[in-house]
């Protein structure tokens, strides 16, 4: 039989990590991360990292894993992933995978299937002169299908699809038997709620997010290497460098975020198997949790 995995996905803010802490206390269960960012040491203010307190005891796998200074890929995180998820099942309890990087959590289910093609430096150098708004653009005429799942913004990734798409001419399509017994969860709410959350999550951890930037680049994280974190570590950069001012970043930051959580929400609109809840629906959605568990 098939592993059962639980897996929790929405926009950022919308509570994703308290469910998933909740739904392990009460099913027996260990929390995998699913998150670009949230894999790095010392990332914690500017990804909004679930602390030791709020996991209320619950261990959580794929926090912590690789110095900021390297690039994590998608490859690393299956590694991982696949490997948390057996542990866990062996000693008895339901692997919840929650997070907002929908193409993480798709590879691990084997809705994308990741092809083994190695880099090709020559065409990096090339592409990583480009804007993302153009490396976009050029997957779109190289391989459609990519293009519709991908990240518009998202320059690694662009610069990837398109390397795939240059050795194999176009991106393979996935599994068609998932690799595991999967019930897919989404968290939403009304889009105004989840602008007020935004905004006050952000401002809440702006001065230690500032604090954590300033840390980072003493300890060696290149501006330049910051900005490719995106988001608020790109935005940080920006203003440690005098790009932008204080008010400026908290602008800039809360539109990228608002951007970034409505991609997301796009992104995960194709996946016609996530049932969706409310946040406040913590009874329907255990109800539908045991349904699954004793199928």
């Amino acid at each position: 039989m098939k592993r059962k995995i639980l897996i929790l996905v929405g926009p950022t803010s919308s509570g994703k990590s308290a469910l998933a802490v909740q739904l392990a206390r009460s099913f027996n269960g260990e929390v995998i991360s699913a998150d670009s960012r949230q894999v790095y040491r010392g990332l914690t203010a500017g990804t909004g990292k679930i602390t030791k307190k709020e996991m209320r005891g619950i261990e959580h796998h794929l926090l912590d894993v690789a110095s900021p200074k390297r690039v994590f890929t998608a490859h690393d995180f299956l590694r991982l992933a696949h490997a948390a998820i057996e542990d866990i099942a062996q000693r008895g309890k339901l692997p919840i995978v929650a997070g907002g990087t929908g193409f993480y959590v798709d590879a691990l289910t084997g809705r994308i299937l990741l092809p083994d093609v190695p880099a090709d430096p020559k065409l990096r150098a090339v592409l990583e002169k480009k804007p993302p708004e153009q490396l976009f653009s050029f997957l779109q005429k190289r391989d459609p299908r990519r293009a519709k799942d991908i990240d518009p913004h998202n320059r690694r990734r662009l610069i990837r699809a398109l390397e795939i798409a240059a050795a194999l001419g176009k991106s393979p399509r996935p599994l068609t038997a998932a690799p595991y017994d999967t019930l897919w969860l989404g968290l939403r709410l009304p889009r105004k709620d989840l602008d007020r959350k935004i905004a006050r999550r952000l401002l809440g951890r702006m001065g230690a997010m500032l604090a954590e930037a300033k840390r980072l680049h003493k300890r060696g994280l290149s501006f330049k290497r910051m900005e490719g974190l995106g988001l608020e570590y790109r935005s940080l950069a920006r203003l440690m460098q005098k790009k932008i001012t204080h008010p400026q970043l908290q602008k800039e930051l809360t539109l990228a975020i608002r951007q970034y959580a409505k991609r997301q929400i796009t992104y995960w609109k194709r996946n016609k198997k996530i049932e969706w809840f409310a946040p406040t629906q913590k009874k329907e959605i255990e109800k539908r949790i045991l349904k699954w568990k004793r199928s």
